[in-house]
């Protein structure tokens, strides 16, 4: 690629057209590619995959770029005090668990 020339974008619709003149006319990529004037056959072969895939809709979305990995969801106040409780309720639960385990290996202690 030369410097300071940039990327050429391609429609949705140009990308359609091309993926769906190949297949009509059974063209390989590198003959669509040299018909419709793109520069490397590997973009059409990847328009192709992404038609296959998705269908038509899917040559909308926007591919370039990194992928966002975006913020953690954030917790609503609501579900962190039902989990406080919750989280309460099990160590209370155990605390009387095991108080009543202690009594009892107390009590048979005391029989024997």
């Amino acid at each position: 690629m030369q410097k300071g020339k940039p990327n050429k974008r391609y429609t949705p619709e140009f990308k359609i057209k091309v993926v769906e003149t190949m297949h009509r006319e059974k063209l390989s990529y590198r003959e669509t590619a040299r018909q419709f004037d793109i520069c490397d056959h590997d973009r059409v072969a990847a328009w192709e995959r992404i038609y296959l895939e998705e269908g038509a809709d899917g040559l909308y979305a926007e591919r370039r770029g990194r992928k966002s990995t975006g913020r953690p969801p954030k917790i609503k106040k609501e579900d962190l005090i039902a989990e406080v409780q919750r989280l309460r309720a099990e160590n209370a639960y155990s605390k009387k668990l095991n108080a009543l385990v202690a009594e009892r290996v107390r009590q048979e202690k005391k029989h024997k």
